[in-house]
């Protein structure tokens, strides 16, 4: 199914949703402005990559967990008091990390504080989602969700842009309060809002396995996406401001970083408009390792700033698709009463994916050079794109099915 421009104007005016979708966007904006601008805060601490990414790495790790934990939460006794605790906890955390930057903890006690506040991160992501399913349905449903991916993808792509512009004020720690500051203000707004307080808890009809939703094959396929979507950003985003540095101007960082939102949402409503390809099982695979390939192709062109640029702008218009994608995905194979976790799941892999291609790209840049980091994300799609080729039958939908018999 193909949405319009009409779509996606229906689903944003329904009625209710105006002020969660406003909070929505304040909230999930420091989502990884939030893990970029501390690991950027910490590297002009440090003056190290490899310690920044550790404590990036911690707080992304965190996240993973939380956003999980938090989802079944949310499934079970509703979002509403779910994310009132966890916004309070996020903010003490996230003050004791900032504390043990400014004081010189040690690296290990820094890494644990990081942990500790990706894991009280209010889960806005699965939240929002999880509300679409309840506010929409048909064509204005897949036009929501499509809308969240591209919003969530273009908030991944300007949250580092806007935390590498404010550490380079002279306190680089700017980025990491203002991301808490908004995340905070997000999640309670949108707690209070009357539609998600008004969002019951789901009373799955069976006993839900241990696993929960990520009992399900289509459910690993889609978090696996994930995963390869986060390891190839993460390595970017870390990669990026090492390679700008190397031309001496390291500023230049967080705006090619945020160039990347150019096409990736031109991009992303084009292509909703037109998937290719149709087949979801199929679109999977060809976009993660597409998009490795790009990557790659931005290793080639790292000793040239106009070309990376390049580079860059083509790379960006397969993030969007990516996400857009996983959305629709979660929607076909999450077991019934689980809608809230299964989608944590999946923010919890690119966030693990992420927190995985900063640490290895943060080595590889201090032992080959800024330029290897693409090298890892690039390789790192590739794989990915061929283990989820080989799985791309869990994920299939009977629409598929019904696509592929027509040819």
């Amino acid at each position: 199914m193909s949405v319009s421009l009409a779509d996606y104007r229906s689903a944003l005016s329904v009625p209710g949703a105006t002020l969660p979708v406003v909070f929505s966007a304040i909230g999930r904006l420091p989502i990884a402005m939030y893990s970029f601008g501390t690991l950027l805060y910490v590297q002009r601490a440090e003056g190290s990559f490899a310690t920044a990414g550790l404590v990036s790495a911690g707080s992304l790790v965190g996240v993973a967990i939380g956003t999980v934990a938090q989802g079944r939460l949310m499934d079970r006794r509703g979002p509403s008091g779910v994310l009132l605790v966890v916004s309070t906890l996020f903010a003490l955390a996230a003050a004791a990390l900032v504390a043990g930057v400014e004081w010189g903890a040690p690296v290990p006690v820094v890494v644990g504080l990081a942990f500790a506040s990706g894991l009280v991160m209010p889960a806005m992501p699965a939240a929002t989602r999880a509300l679409w399913e309840r506010l929409v349905s048909g064509r204005r449903r897949e036009a929501a969700l499509s809308y969240e991916a591209i919003s969530l993808e273009v908030f991944f792509i300007l949250g580092p842009g806007l935390a590498a512009l404010l550490a380079s004020t002279p306190w680089p720690g700017t980025g990491t309060a203002v991301a808490v500051v908004a995340t905070v203000i997000g999640a309670v707004g949108f707690a209070l809002t009357g539609p998600v307080r008004a969002t019951p808890a789901m009373r799955p009809a069976v006993r839900p396995s241990l696993l929960g939703a990520i009992g399900s094959p289509g459910m690993r396929t889609a978090a696996l996406s994930g995963l390869g979507f986060g390891l190839v950003v993460g390595a970017v985003e870390l990669g990026v401001p090492a390679v700008a540095g190397g031309h001496g101007e390291p500023w230049l960082g967080g705006a090619l970083l945020s160039a990347w939102s150019v096409t990736s949402v031109i991009v992303g409503v084009l292509y909703g408009m037109r998937p290719w390809p149709r087949a979801l099982h199929l679109r999977m695979p060809v976009l993660v390792a597409g998009f490795g390939v790009l990557v790659l192709l931005m290793w080639a062109t790292a000793s040239s700033l106009p070309l990376l640029v390049v580079a860059m702008l083509l790379a960006g218009g397969l993030i969007t698709p990516q996400t857009t994608g996983q959305s629709l995905v979660v929607d076909v194979v999450a077991p019934p009463g689980t809608q809230t976790e299964a989608f944590g799941w999946v923010v919890t892999a690119i966030t693990v994916g992420a927190a995985v291609g900063q640490s290895v790209a943060g080595t590889v840049v201090e032992a080959w050079g800024a330029s290897g980091a693409f090298a890892v994300g690039g390789v790192a799609g590739v794989l990915v794109g061929a283990v989820l080729w080989l799985r791309r039958r869990t994920i299939e939908s009977p629409a598929d099915v019904v696509q592929l018999s027509l040819h």
